[in-house]
């Protein structure tokens, strides 16, 4: 066997950094540093290779044959060092196989790391690991098959498990990881996670030093994320968050005028296993005031307008944050309104010219520049959405002026479309924004995320004591000027953004309807003006469930036509809206719901909306509001010359046209409560009054309010209209009139805190906690807006992109029913492709 002759240059690093040679390998070739030996490489060969490539290897040695090389050298050091560095190896040698004379033929001998054939989490004794911590903790560390297993590799991986528990309130996590070669496979390795969460360390105390004019309460309110252990807090430290609340304190401190407050030091230290004290100490400085106030630069607003955005006048406390807010971020600050006259490339800044004792005078120093105008309006992902329908939602026109605003708009109306994902707008990539400040120009890409928002409904649902069976269809973005154009139909002729919906439901020969609605958002293509039409028939027996016949029924059939158009005043979110519609009743011996029991009536009615819709998305708004007032009337047929004694005419014959005339209001905001714009507050308020025109005549039989319940969700039933109330019994929040549960006036009051779980195209969930209260009467002398029935309770919801919106609330009714002991207390509601109203 061919000897070989080696020279172990393992290179060993120390603390200065520096490569030794072995000394065993310098006498081994008879060499030393005063008298070093040069030789011409003969061969250069790579051994002990498993996975790497060779020719790699020799690349990165720097050395090709024909060199001459110096042994000893720190060329050969480096080498070693370079390959050692390079973390792929547990081994590097630099042998040689022959020499003769100045000749020498050299090998790089390696030992590779073994590759990770597999990795596991495991807790120590009395520590469990749950799943979904493992599958955090598989993305952190970002661990891959096939990678090299390393000293630095499983160091890094340990550490970084430790700081995943530490988030999560374990500061004394220990980790072991446990090395096992891997028979099935060369010179691979299994990685064994153990990890010891030990007790959850919590804050015991929050102690400030220095703060003599702000109170230990108060910086402990600016601490929004780190708070002590108490009976309602956890008291968790996590030390991301109790960062952010170092700068809070001196957001706080500027917020009140003391611009040189700084946290001087902070201590944390262990009570024991499970707390720990945090001190803070704290320099205050001292709390300022605004003296003078000049703007330097400004040739487009005056400076008394300017001083009025401001808002801060001599003598008021000098706040850092409120100054910013009102120079740079408010929808009406400075900033902004220059931003919207086109002054895009716009520069504001404060400065402090003067500091007299506790006083401050600020110059504002601005550049306008010139006005830059829109250039190229770029369109992405509307691979089904025309581009027509994306863009008549902008107010970004070529050409146009720059406006912060009208791009905030164009967003906000893109992401209630319903036809791209409104939380891709959130992202940095969402709106492209492209400066050209030689030209004055600015490009704008809007990279849009199209969801797919038809709907196929095939349910059951329990609704007004019955099980209903539905099955519908709804596209969302259909094209009906396409119905007729070859190859449009994949699977219908899509891109235009009309609404089509087809629908029926039944309880067999109980219950049945089957309803067609179109709206176009566009009519004509033009401008903003809606069109829609619906049809619609129902009928309703005492015939048991599913089989059977009864001489007892109701049927309706309905049309309807409306027209809305988008105003322009007071604000483009205004929308007029008037509906003509009828209906035909039709009753034989049905005294279930209304007053009279046999005949047809006739329901002619022209309805007239005002709505304002601001919200920034459909299914999770996190700031806006909608507003609307509504009138719906019919012609006043019992004043139009009648002379009929109304005392002697049957039912039949009074209401064959109905009359009324029915108002409602509605108003609804959203506000985020966080910064992240997360946990939502919802409130709503909702009215409605049906009256009549003649008090001899009286109410009409139709077009009443039923309170209380789920709304009769997946139950729709025509000629009332439904108002859920969680926490009650359906229907039991309607007085009893003359044998049926009716109302003419009803109030409605919501409050919901909500909060997202996941939030993405294929599927959002969001949960909620509520609080309700409202009531009903059947003459308007009855109504008392202080004697409401309230409930309570929590819910889910769950969009599904064909599917829709479903809903589950428990809700506890907390006041008593008169007459209907079991209409409160805790009720479950669910629905189905709506949420509870």
């Amino acid at each position: 066997m061919k000897k070989l002759l080696t020279i172990k240059l393992l290179a060993i690093l120390l603390f200065t950094g520096n490569i030794l040679l072995g000394q065993d390998a310098i006498r081994s070739i008879d060499a030393n540093y005063s008298n070093p030996h040069q030789y011409v490489i003969q061969e250069l060969t790579v051994s002990g290779l498993q996975f790497l490539d060779s020719n790699q290897i020799l690349s990165i040695s720097g050395f090709a044959v024909g060199d001459t090389i110096t042994v000893p050298s720190e060329d050969l050091s480096f080498l070693v060092k370079k390959l050692w560095l390079n973390r792929y190896f547990s081994k590097v040698e630099l042998r040689y196989t022959k020499i003769e004379g100045d000749k020498i033929w050299l090998d790089i001998n390696l030992q590779e790391n073994p590759r990770l054939a597999k990795w596991e989490f495991v807790g120590a004794a009395g520590t469990k690991i749950s799943k979904s911590n493992k599958t955090d903790l598989a993305e952190k560390l970002k661990l891959r098959k096939g990678s090299e297993v390393s000293e630095f590799m499983i160091e890094n991986s340990k550490r970084l498990i430790k700081m995943f528990f530490a988030d999560k309130g374990f500061l004394n996590a220990e980790v072991t990881a446990l090395q096992r070669a891997d028979t099935t496979l060369k010179n691979a390795a299994t990685l064994t996670f153990v990890i010891n969460k030990n007790p959850k360390v919590k804050i015991k105390n929050l102690n400030f030093n220095g703060n003599n004019d702000i109170s230990d309460r108060k910086l402990r309110k600016a601490m929004k994320k780190t708070k002590r252990k108490s009976l309602f807090r956890s008291g968790k430290y996590i030390q991301a968050k109790y960062d952010e609340d170092l700068d809070n304190i001196i957001t706080y401190y500027n917020k009140k005028g003391y611009r040189d407050a700084k946290i001087v030091a902070d201590t944390i230290y262990a009570i024991n296993n499970k707390f720990i004290n945090v001190d803070i100490n704290i320099e205050e400085g001292k709390q300022y005031f605004i003296r003078n106030i000049t703007w330097v630069g400004n040739s487009v607003l005056h400076e008394e307008h300017l001083n009025a955005t401001l808002g801060l006048k001599k003598g008021d406390i000098y706040d850092k944050s409120t100054l910013n807010k009102m120079l740079f971020e408010d929808d009406l600050s400075v900033q902004t309104q220059y931003n919207d006259m086109g002054y895009m490339f716009f520069y504001l800044d404060p400065v402090e010219v003067n500091i007299d004792g506790d006083s401050i005078d600020l110059e504002m120093r601005m550049i306008e520049y010139d006005q830059a105008r829109f250039n190229r309006i770029i369109i992405n992902g509307n691979n089904k959405t025309d581009e027509e329908v994306v863009r008549r939602e902008l107010y970004t026109k070529p050409g146009e002026l720059f406006s912060k605003t009208a791009i905030i708009e164009s967003i906000r109306r893109l992401g209630t479309s319903g036809y791209f994902n409104p939380e891709a707008f959130n992202k940095p990539e969402g709106v492209s924004v492209t400066p050209d400040r030689a030209n004055a120009t600015v490009d704008l890409a809007y990279n849009l995320e199209e969801v797919s928002n038809d709907q196929l409904e095939l349910s059951g649902g329990w609704g007004s004591g019955m099980f209903v069976g539905s099955v519908g269809v709804t596209f969302n973005n259909f094209a009906i000027s396409r119905l007729f154009k070859k190859g449009a139909w994949r699977p219908v002729p899509s891109g235009e953004g009309q609404t089509l919906s087809l629908r029926g439901q039944s309880n067999g020969t109980y219950y049945n309807t089957f309803s067609l609605s179109f709206m176009d958002p566009w009519f004509g293509k033009k401008k903003p003006n809606t069109f829609s039409f619906s049809a619609y028939f129902a009928h309703e027996s005492n015939a048991s469930y599913w089989f059977g016949d009864t001489d007892q029924w109701m049927s309706v059939l309905g049309i309807s036509l409306g027209l809305g158009k988008r105003l322009k005043w007071p604000d483009n979110n205004f929308i007029l809206r008037g509906d003509l519609s009828y209906q035909r009743y039709t009753l034989h011996d049905w005294s279930s719901y209304f007053t009279f029991s046999d005949g047809s009536s006739n329901n002619l009615s022209f309805g007239l909306t005002l709505s304002r819709i601001s919200i920034d998305q459909q299914f999770y708004p996190r700031q806006g509001s909608e507003f609307s007032i509504g009138l719906q009337i019919t012609p006043p047929y019992s004043l139009l010359g009648s002379n009929k004694n109304y005392a002697t005419i049957s039912d039949a014959e009074r209401y064959k046209w109905i009359e009324y005339h029915k108002w409602t209001f509605r108003f609804a905001t959203y506000t985020s409560l966080t910064p992240d714009k997360k946990l939502i507050l919802h409130t709503k308020t909702k009215f409605g009054v049906l009256g009549y025109y003649n008090k001899d005549w009286g109410y009409s039989p139709f077009e009443g309010y039923i309170l209380g319940g789920d709304g009769m969700s997946g139950y729709t039933r025509y000629g009332q209209e439904v108002v859920g109330l969680r926490g009650y019994e359906n229907n039991s929040l309607s007085p009893y009139v003359n044998g049926v549960n009716t109302a003419n006036i009803y109030s409605k009051f919501t409050v919901e805190m909500r909060y997202p779980i996941i939030l993405e195209p294929s599927s959002s969930i969001y949960a909620l906690a509520f609080f309700e209260a409202g009531n009903s009467w059947y003459e308007l002398r009855d109504f008392n807006p202080f004697s409401l029935k309230r409930s309570v309770g929590v819910g889910l919801r769950l969009y599904l992109p064909i599917v829709g919106i479903l809903g589950i609330d428990w809700g506890y009714g907390l006041d008593k029913v008169k007459n209907y002991d079991s209409a409160g207390g805790g009720k479950f509601h669910f629905s189905i492709g709506t949420i509870i109203d």
